[in-house]
């Protein structure tokens, strides 16, 4: 589906199909986000916290890891030194 003709109601309630809503991730009582550009309303869901727990912030090797913290423990050293 990429277009559906949507009902506005008589308070400008906005309508929309189950499969539209599924097909954006819109879950009944999650919240969304709805902004205006060039003329068009822009409606997105946002994810819950649980969602956001759920998703990896960064994913690095172990290799990588140590590297970064061998990098960071040098910064923190040079700075205790003055440097």
């Amino acid at each position: 589906m990429s277009e559906v003709v949507l009902r506005v109601g008589k308070r400008g309630e906005i309508y929309t199909t189950r499969e539209l809503r599924e097909l954006a991730g819109i879950r009944e009582g999650g919240r969304v986000r709805a902004r205006v550009e060039r003329g068009r309303v822009i409606i997105e869901p946002l994810p819950t916290l649980e969602e956001l727990i759920r998703e990896p912030v960064v994913e690095v090797s172990p290799e990588e890891a140590e590297r970064l913290s061998e990098e960071a423990q040098r910064e923190v050293g040079s700075r205790d030194l003055g440097g």
